[in-house]
C-alpha cells in the first residue's frame, strides 16, 4: 500500500502544468488539418476514462516522443456520437474507452481504422486484439461473484450458471440489464453456450433476485456486506478500490465479503477491457498508433491499469495496486469482440427475461 501511494505521489507532481490536458468534453482540440507547419507534433486523443494517473502517461509521452497531446474527455457514447457528428472533418485520432461493448459501438458507426502492429501482436495476447486490428485491450477487469461471509458461502456458488441455481432463490443483487457490464457477461455467455442456453441462465437468475435490480457496483458490495443480499456479481476494480482503501468503514466491508472467480474448472472468469483504436479520418494516424504501443509497455501498464485497479492486459506485467489481494484466477480466453457482436441478442434475452 505504501508503494502505492508512492506511486501515486509521483503522479500528482507530474499534473502540474497538464492543465492544457484537463478540459472537458466543451473543449476544442485544434485541428491538425489546418495546420501549415509539422513543426508541433500532435496527437488529438478523445477519452471516456478519468483517472489522474493517466495524465502522468500522457506529460511522459510527451517528454518521451516530443508528440503534444490535445485530451477531450467524456461519456463513451458522448465521444462516438461527437465523432460521428464531426465526420472525415473530425481531429480525432485516438478513441480510448472502457467496456469491449463500447468500443464495438464505434466499430459500427465504422469509426475506427485497422491498425497492423508487430509491438502489439507481440505485447498483447490475441483475445485482446480485435481480429481486424480495430482496436487493442489495454487493461482488463474480472466480473466476479461475492458473498457475505458471515452469512457462509453458498454450497452452489462457483460458476455463473448457479446464480440461476434454485438454491440461491432470493439470494441474488445485481445491477440493470442496461448496464455495460452485465450486457457484456451475457454476450460472453451466449458466445460459450448458445442463445437458448444464455436465455435459460437469464431466467433462473431473475427468479433468484433478492431485489429488483438497482445501483451500481459499489451499491452490490454494500448490499452483501450489510446482509441485505447474500450474493452479488460485480467488478474486480470496484472490491479492489475498497480492499486498497484507506478509510477503516471501507475495510471492513471488503473483509466482510468472500470472492469467488466463476468457472475456474471450466472456461475461467468472463473479463472485459479498457481499449483503444485508431480512428478512419485521423489526422495524426502515425501518432496515434506510437501512443499505444507506448501504453503497453511495461512501466506505461502498470500506471494505466493501476489508475483504476485493473489487471495489465500485457500477461508478463505484474499488477501493482490493490486488485493483487483478490488472488490469482483463470480468465475466459474468448476473444473480447465477441462481446460486441452478441451485444444486441443479449439486451433482447434481457428483456425477454424479465430482468430489468
Amino acid at each position: 500500500m505504501k508503494n502505492i501511494i508512492s506511486q501515486l505521489s509521483v503522479v500528482m507532481v507530474a499534473l502540474v502544468g497538464l492543465n492544457a490536458c484537463g478540459d472537458k468534453d466543451t473543449r476544442k482540440v485544434p485541428d491538425s488539418r489546418a495546420a501549415t507547419s509539422q513543426s508541433v507534433a500532435e496527437l488529438n486523443l478523445y477519452s471516456s476514462r478519468h483517472y489522474d494517473t493517466d495524465l502522468a502517461l500522457y506529460d511522459n509521452f510527451t517528454k518521451q516522443t516530443g508528440i503534444k497531446i490535445n485530451r477531450i474527455e467524456a461519456k463513451a457514447d458522448a465521444l462516438i456520437e461527437r465523432i460521428v457528428t464531426e465526420g472525415q472533418k473530425s481531429p480525432a485520432d485516438i478513441l480510448v474507452t472502457v467496456d469491449a461493448g463500447r468500443l464495438w459501438r464505434a466499430e459500427e458507426r465504422d469509426l475506427l481504422s485497422p491498425v497492423s502492429s508487430d509491438v502489439l501482436d507481440k505485447r498483447l495476447p490475441a483475445n485482446m486484439r480485435h481480429p481486424d486490428g480495430l482496436w487493442f485491450g489495454l487493461s482488463k477487469r474480472a466480473r466476479v461473484i461475492i458473498y457475505n461471509k458471515a452469512a457462509g458461502k453458498p454450497v452452489n456458488l462457483s460458476s455463473y450458471a448457479d446464480l440461476a441455481h434454485v438454491s440461491n432463490k432470493d439470494k441474488v443483487c445485481i445491477r440493470s440489464s442496461s448496464n455495460i457490464y452485465n450486457i457484456s457477461l451475457m454476450a460472453s455467455i451466449i458466445s460459450n453456450e448458445g442463445e437458448e442456453a444464455a436465455e435459460d441462465w437469464a431466467k433462473g437468475v431473475v427468479a433468484n433476485f433478492s431485489r429488483r435490480p438497482q445501483g451500481n457496483d459499489t451499491a452490490q458490495i454494500k448490499a452483501v456486506a450489510s446482509g441485505e443480499c447474500d450474493i452479488a456479481v460485480v467488478n474486480t476494480y470496484y472490491l479492489a478500490r475498497f480492499a486498497g482503501s484507506d478509510e477503516a468503514e471501507s475495510k471492513k466491508i471488503f473483509d466482510s465479503l468472500g470472492v469467488v472467480f466463476p468457472d475456474q474448472d471450466g472456461r475461467g472468469t468472463h473479463v472485459n477491457i479498457s481499449g483503444a483504436g485508431v480512428l478512419k479520418h485521423a489526422p495524426n494516424r502515425e501518432n496515434a498508433i506510437r501512443f499505444i504501443e507506448y501504453l503497453t509497455e511495461n512501466q506505461a501498464q502498470q500506471y494505466f491499469a493501476n489508475g483504476n485497479n485493473e489487471y495489465p492486459a500485457v500477461p508478463t506485467v505484474d499488477a501493482g495496486s490493490a486488485v493483487e489481494s483478490l488472488g490469482p484466477f483463470k480468465e475466459d480466453s474468448l476473444n473480447v469482440s465477441a462481446l460486441g457482436k452478441n451485444q444486441a441478442e443479449a439486451v433482447r434475452i434481457f428483456d425477454r427475461a424479465g430482468w430489468e
